[in-house]
């Protein structure tokens, strides 16, 4: 109903973030069992799945090792640069709601795939721990996400200079990247970023301004 008001309103897509993960636990404690009632089904029913946006906002939980981790989660082997507090060189990625108040016990991989098997035609994917950092997307977990799933993901959170598109589209099989930052505060232009990433032969949209 609420989904109905927007698209009467003259949008093309909807985003749903605590209700997905909400509906990704309960899709896999019933071992797979599609409801048929969770808001990206009746949405995707009704609009089709390219107008359902899921909105994941993990954040890392660092460990030392793969091995005693829960199977549930994904784990992920980071970079020098990005190892934990103590030196961890693995995490895997906590889901949160409640704009980010409340960890759940699921990581956003398997929110992720479970969402797509709900009827979600995108994934735009934030990280809690680089958003605002303006240091780059977090690569390992656009990764991991975006080869899990067949619908297209969004990188989400990070960005501070042009690079840093063109070097999350060369690391990882994300289909877009969004920042808003860096261009809200008018460091960069998005001019900028598309000029960039056509040099580095990163197809981008750019529309004369004659």
């Amino acid at each position: 109903e609420v989904a109905s008001r927007y698209f009467r309103a003259g949008a093309d897509k909807v985003s749903i973030g605590s209700d997905a993960v909400i509906a990704a636990e309960n899709y896999i404690a019933s071992g797979g069992k599609k409801p048929g009632t969770t808001s990206i089904e009746t949405i995707s029913q009704v609009y089709g799945v390219q107008a359902v946006v899921i909105s994941i906002d993990p954040k890392r939980v660092y460990v030392d090792s793969p091995d005693g981790t829960d199977d549930k989660h994904t784990v992920v082997s980071l970079t020098d640069d990005q190892k934990g507090p103590n030196g961890e060189k693995y995490c895997w990625y906590q889901c949160t709601v409640k704009g980010g108040r409340e960890a759940r016990d699921i990581c956003a991989v398997t929110v992720a795939k479970a969402a797509e098997a709900l009827g979600a035609g995108e994934i735009m994917l934030n990280c809690i721990d680089m958003d605002g950092q303006c240091n780059g997307f977090d690569h390992a977990l656009m990764k991991a996400v975006s080869e899990a799933v067949t619908i297209p993901v969004i990188a989400s959170s990070g960005a501070g200079k042009e690079s840093h598109f063109s070097d999350v589209f060369e690391a990882t099989t994300v289909q877009a990247a969004l920042a808003a930052g860096m261009f809200h505060r008018k460091e960069v232009e998005i001019m900028n970023v598309k000029k960039h990433m056509e040099a580095c032969g990163i197809r981008a949209r750019i529309i004369s301004q004659e």
